[in-house]
């Protein structure tokens, strides 16, 4: 288990959670001296090695419901998956309800099929109606824990739909921001103009904290969820995130955090997780032509140095945003797809596979409306659960501190060619992130064998996009 002290505590949420102010006074100085060992993040102990699946279940399946998701787990299991993240699973706002075409951000129009942005919240402790009953959730859940998988699910903190139940009185109406007019208004800003800012610098006096604590912690502890991915993390303060994971804690220990924020702080008490975006946007601009090798082992000295390596950085070759707005993986891509998921899988963080991605599903989905999945031959599950099962039977590519960082055996040129190394375990990949062929004979790779393809040891001349992982024991 991975643990370190908490050092951005502010000193008067240290100072509440002490019985008197001898302790609080000591509490305060082991914070600020950085000795403080009495509060402290605890990575969940089956997180070390875990791999992510974003789950659309809307998108999932013809019938979009819990009980034909709940039906698929098996498989999904099968394809080395330990965590199923589910996109917001809350019942969704009816005013100013987006719908249309991805290119367009229009509010819905009469006769429109926009069943609406799952990310505008109507009700924190309510179920989708559209996704089942409770009885269902609960199965669902039940029966991801049957597989040996957790849940966790979208949790949208920074925002409400426009006709959310806290508005309708006006204790809930204090947690908004309002305008000049006292009316709740969008995020400023942006385009999401179908949902309301609630008032998260004064979300403490005005009751927003507990308010979304209460409604937490309902999830965790009344349908046994294991955690959750906390939508644009960093709109919302790191104090609350710290705080609410406390009290999830005292609920279900191993509780587990994934930040869709990239901000080194979220990880000294709040989150186990977050979105390695620049790394993400950097894999784009290589699979173009405007970046290359040479800007990735660049980008791995900033995250050193950065982000501590306790914290868990989660690489993703595309997700329900970047399918929807940025394109498929074959768009962006082209023929680096699998190329970019071995350097994902391998090079540093934790692995994201969105629903589809090992279909190599070449359809952007609908947002606003109903379009599934188009499931094919499941032509690249045999990919996956190689690359998972690297990730699950190898120290060296664990996620965090658990893991080994790479350590670059090139210095230059269009080749990747890393090794991470621990407990008598050394693991080299080789990829070439170019589109042209590229002469290269790595070295050191005796007593290694091959994880893709047998041919690849002794090779020389390396295909554009090409690839290998090499694993040597004992």
């Amino acid at each position: 288990m991975i643990r370190y002290a908490s050092f951005v505590l502010a000193l008067g949420l240290l100072a509440s959670c002490a019985d008197a102010p001898a302790d609080r006074e000591t509490a305060q100085a082991d914070a600020v001296n950085g000795t403080d060992t009495s509060d402290v993040l605890i990575h969940p102990e089956w997180s070390r090695n875990a791999v992510i699946y974003e789950m659309n279940v809307r998108q999932h399946s013809p019938k979009g419901d819990l009980r034909s998701a709940a039906a698929d787990l098996a498989r999904i299991k099968q394809l080395g998956v330990d965590i199923i993240w589910l996109m917001p699973v809350h019942p969704i706002g009816e005013v100013n309800r987006k719908g249309g075409e991805n290119k367009d951000n229009y509010l819905v129009q009469p006769g429109s099929s926009s069943l609406g942005s799952p990310y505008s919240v109507q009700d924190y402790k309510a179920l989708n109606p559209d996704y089942g009953t409770w009885e269902d959730f609960d199965a669902f859940v039940a029966t991801a824990h049957d597989y040996g998988m957790k849940v966790i699910i979208d949790w949208v903190a920074n925002h409400t739909a426009f006709d959310a139940v806290w508005t309708r009185d006006s204790i809930g109406l204090g947690y908004y921001l309002l305008d000049e007019n006292g009316s709740i208004q969008p995020p400023t800003g942006t385009d999401w103009v179908d949902v309301a800012q609630l008032d998260w610098e004064r979300g403490e006096e005005n009751g927003l904290y507990a308010a979304m604590e209460d409604a937490m912690a309902f999830w965790v502890r009344d349908h046994d969820i294991d955690g959750f991915r906390c939508d644009v993390a960093m709109k919302v303060p790191t104090v609350f995130w710290s705080r609410v994971r406390r009290t999830l804690e005292d609920i279900e220990p191993e509780v587990f955090m994934l930040a869709e924020a990239e901000q080194p702080d979220h990880h000294d008490r709040a989150f186990d997780a977050s979105y390695a975006w620049e790394f993400h946007h950097i894999t784009n601009e290589v699979a173009k032509g405007h970046m290359n090798a040479d800007s990735v082992r660049a980008y791995m000295n900033r995250e050193f140095e950065k982000f501590p390596a306790s914290a868990y950085r989660m690489t993703f070759i595309t997700n329900h945003d970047e399918n929807s707005w940025n394109g498929t993986v074959g768009e962006r891509y082209g023929d680096a797809g699998r190329a970019m998921a071995v350097m994902c899988g391998t090079l540093f963080g934790m692995p994201l596979v969105y629903g589809g991605q090992e279909s190599e599903m070449d359809k952007r989905l609908r947002f606003f409306e109903k379009d599934t999945v188009p499931w094919g031959d499941y032509r690249a599950m045999s990919f996956y659960r190689i690359l998972h099962d690297l990730h699950h039977r190898h120290p060296p590519l664990y996620n965090g501190a658990e893991g080994a960082r790479a350590v670059q055996l090139v210095d230059e040129g269009d080749v990747l060619y890393f090794e991470r190394a621990s407990e008598g375990t050394s693991i080299r990949t080789v990829i070439n992130l170019s589109g042209e062929p590229v002469d290269f004979a790595p070295e050191g790779l005796d007593g290694y064998r091959t994880t893709f393809n047998r041919q690849s040891l002794g090779k020389t001349n390396w295909e554009p996009w090409s690839f290998e992982v090499f694993v040597k024991q004992g």
